[in-house]
């Protein structure tokens, strides 16, 4: 599989993105939705990864600089036909080394609560992030969970 930075104007990616976002907006109340639309992906200090095995589009992921040492995992899909093949596992790992080579401190992310999210929170805690409280702008519900993951 090769992960490459990805100027999200493939139609492929296009297509996963509605994908995840109608995933997002399915599993989440109304008003608990913090996903990154297209515009925000594109956003300065946010880059986004494809993940391709050959000419088939695996999955994807982005990272945000939230300051000069701390950064949030954002986006992280990987397509239905790639399902425990290891995408997203790829994916933030190479998020975690861009994150080490850029000199961040810490990297967090947001995640939804609920069984469509399980897996998520598996792959987090295998990776080694652990819970943590809210950061950056977000605040608590009954509908998120934070994790975090020290750099240094």
């Amino acid at each position: 599989m090769e992960i490459r930075e990805d100027d999200l104007s493939g139609e492929a990616i296009r297509a996963l993105l509605r994908v995840h976002f109608a995933g997002m907006l399915a599993n989440s109340p109304p008003g608990h939705h913090h996903f990154l639309d297209v515009d925000g992906l594109k956003a300065p200090g946010v880059t986004f990864w494809s993940i391709w095995d050959g000419e088939r589009l695996a999955g994807c992921g982005a990272m945000k600089q939230l300051d000069a040492t701390h950064g949030e995992v954002k986006s992280m899909r990987t397509d239905a036909a790639f399902l425990g093949r290891g995408v997203g596992a790829a994916m933030l790992e190479h998020i975690v080394g861009v994150a080490r080579a850029r000199g961040y401190v810490r990297l967090s992310l947001e995640t939804g609560t609920g069984e469509a999210f399980a897996a998520a929170h598996r792959l987090y805690a295998r990776r080694g992030f652990v819970p943590c409280g809210p950061f950056a702008d977000y605040r608590a519900t009954d509908f998120n969970r934070f994790y975090t993951l020290s750099l240094s």
